[in-house]
């Protein structure tokens, strides 16, 4: 009967756990999916990073290339990240060039990247004005099940610190770039952005990290992105329902505990690979 129910009305049927504070999956309103990471799995990549959330898994592989510095920032290097969302995560998703979710959470991406400060662009310059890094971050999702910018936030945090780069000097007579691969250093990697996600209901009631269901049913979402200071990087709204002040300060409160978690997880993950 719940099945039928929960077919022909999919929102009644909703509503009726979140009145006794639960959800169909059997979380409370404010508890995450298990989260795990596994970090370094495509020995091919510079760096990568797996994070599933609940079912929603991403995959971030991170590619170093040479490149000649911007002419208006000659000290400065780039970071190209990159979200793809194919047919055989969803079936929401068609075949064919990024389509409309797919070319928002790239820029979502984007933006946590630069608001954020992440990396420091100079960090990637090798030669001021002749070579610099070009970070090619590419994000696939494998398979979604909502609240993919959290799960994409996370991936990419985890892949940049996976990145070891090359020591890379000119050669005076050549003016060729000569890379020596025993000597390697990691990315610095200056701030910490976690994004916490969550669902608005009947334009009053928040859920952290949505299911595809929930966020299908949802009269809007928010994102918050806080660093390892608390502090606020960015606040992602793409319409829907209005938030007060108050509900806001409480999605804050909430992701600042989720950055805590996230972090720890990262941190544990990192030094069990340091440790083999």
């Amino acid at each position: 009967m719940a099945a039928g129910f929960k077919t022909v009305e999919p929102l009644e049927y909703y509503r009726r756990f979140l009145k006794e504070n639960c959800r169909p999956d059997g979380r409370e309103l404010g508890e995450f999916r298990a989260t795990t990471v596994n970090i370094g799995s495509i020995t091919t990549a510079d760096g990568s990073a797996l994070v599933k959330l609940g079912n929603t898994t991403v995959i971030c592989g991170i590619k170093a290339e040479f490149a000649a510095p911007p002419v208006d920032a000659t000290s400065k290097g780039y970071i190209v990240p990159d979200v793809d969302l194919p047919p055989l995560c969803s079936a929401r998703f068609r075949p064919g060039p990024p389509g409309e979710e797919a070319q928002a959470v790239s820029q979502f991406i984007a933006d946590v990247i630069e608001n954020s400060q992440i990396i420091m662009k100079e960090d990637l310059c090798i030669v001021n004005g002749k070579l610099a890094w070009v970070l090619y971050c590419d994000i696939i999702c494998l398979d979604y099940d909502g609240n993919i910018l959290d799960a994409c936030t996370f991936a990419l945090l985890a892949a940049l610190k996976n990145v070891q780069l090359p020591a890379v000097a000119i050669n005076e007579e050549t003016g060729l770039a000569e890379v020596n691969l025993k000597q390697k250093t990691p990315l610095n990697i200056r701030k910490y952005p976690v994004a916490t996600s969550f669902a608005i209901f009947d334009d009053t009631l928040l859920i952290v990290d949505p299911t595809a269901e929930e966020e299908d049913l949802a009269t809007g979402t928010v994102t918050i992105v806080t660093d390892e200071e608390g502090r606020l990087c960015s606040v992602h709204k793409p319409g829907g329902s209005p938030l007060t002040g108050a509900k806001l300060q409480d999605c804050i409160t909430r992701a600042i505990t989720r950055h805590k978690e996230v972090k720890q997880l990262m941190d544990k993950v990192i030094k069990s690979i340091k440790s083999q």
